[in-house]
Parts: C-alpha cells; structure tokens; sequence
C-alpha cells in the first residue's frame, strides 16, 4: 500500500461482520467482484446502475481464510481476502454479463495484485461466482475481453464466492459520504469497442 493510501484511508480494529440478513426482492440475483480498493468500485457501480438494475450494493472482504476480518488485518495482507463489492440486482433490468463487461472496463485487470498506487493481494482483480452459471459467464467473458480488449494481459481470478464478510459501516458509501476521499486512479470507465460474438 502506498504511503498516501495510508494517510488518506481510515483504519479499524472493529472486525467485520457476516453479510447482513437482506429480503431482496424474488428473483434478485447476487454478483461479487473485487477490482481495487472497494470505496471507488461501490461508488462507480451505483453511479452506473442505479436505477437500472441495482438493487443495493455492499463493500465488504471476500475469498480469505480467517474469520471476522477487519479493515486492519485485511490491508496486512495476511487473511487473504480482497477488498470486495457484492451487488444484488435485477436480472429482468441488468445482466451478470453487463455487470462483469463494466468491471472490465472500470478498472486494470492486468496487474496481479495491484490497482494504481495500492498493492498487495487485498487489491487483487477477481470474479467470485455464486454458480456454475455464474462461472460459465465470467470465463466467456474474461477470454473475450483479454483477446479483444486487455492484449492477453489479463489476471483476473475467477473462483467461488465463498464466505462474504461485510466491511465495517464508515466503508459503506463512502465516497458518498466523503466525496474528497481517496478514490483509486485506475476506477475510470474505459472507451472500448463493443465486443464481438
């Protein structure tokens, strides 16, 4: 992590908790990404999908090995777990493969545990699927995009989803809530041409 990551970022000793008790609507459908330092992917997909299809979206730590982790022992770099953005949406108003074509496009998938200034396995780029046809899709899609798109550079991990922890409230929204806040210089929205079948 860079040192001005370190000034700009808030730190916590309060552990994270299992994801919250959520009535989505039937039908609803879960979708779990990492891309980053999770404040600039929340904010980039809200702003993209509200209204849309995004039903609420929450930051939090994903594929680790530890229980409880909080905001301090995930940026150690010792529990294994990304930095996440777990998304409930609207399959009628937004698909899983739309999802996955903006993760592409929003962040650098071809730098193994890095984006911008921040590095280590926190900041990792993965796709956590939920189901076989979860899977399917982001590997159709990750082989289109890294021919099409990344050059062949692509270090996306695509694994199960496994045990979602939520991050601790201040993370949740927090460019929302402090639109000065450190926002990761490679969450921008990528100019690319349609891909093709």
């Amino acid at each position: 992590m860079s040192i001005i990551s370190r000034i700009l970022r808030p730190f916590s000793t309060m552990s994270s908790s299992p994801a919250r008790s959520m009535s989505p609507p039937e039908g609803a459908q879960t979708a779990t990404v990492a891309a980053g330092c999770f404040w600039g992917v929340e904010h980039m997909y809200r702003k993209a999908f509200a209204g849309k299809g995004l039903l609420d979206a929450r930051v939090g730590y994903c594929g680790g090995d530890t229980q409880h982790p909080s905001y301090r022992s995930v940026c150690s770099g010792r529990t294994g777990h990304a930095e996440a953005l777990q998304i409930i949406y609207d399959p009628s108003q937004v698909t899983y493969r739309t999802l996955l074509e903006f993760f592409y496009k929003m962040h650098d998938p071809t730098t193994a545990n890095a984006q911008g200034p921040d590095h280590g396995t926190q900041y990792r780029s993965a796709i956590f699927f939920h189901d076989a046809e979860q899977e399917k899709i982001a590997r159709d899609m990750t082989e289109k995009v890294n021919k099409q798109w990344w050059k062949g550079q692509v270090k996306t991990e695509i694994v199960p989803a496994g045990e979602w922890w939520d991050a601790e409230t201040y993370h949740q929204l927090y460019l929302d809530k402090n639109p000065m806040g450190y926002e990761c210089p490679s969450h921008f929205l990528r100019r690319f041409p349609p891909l093709s079948e």
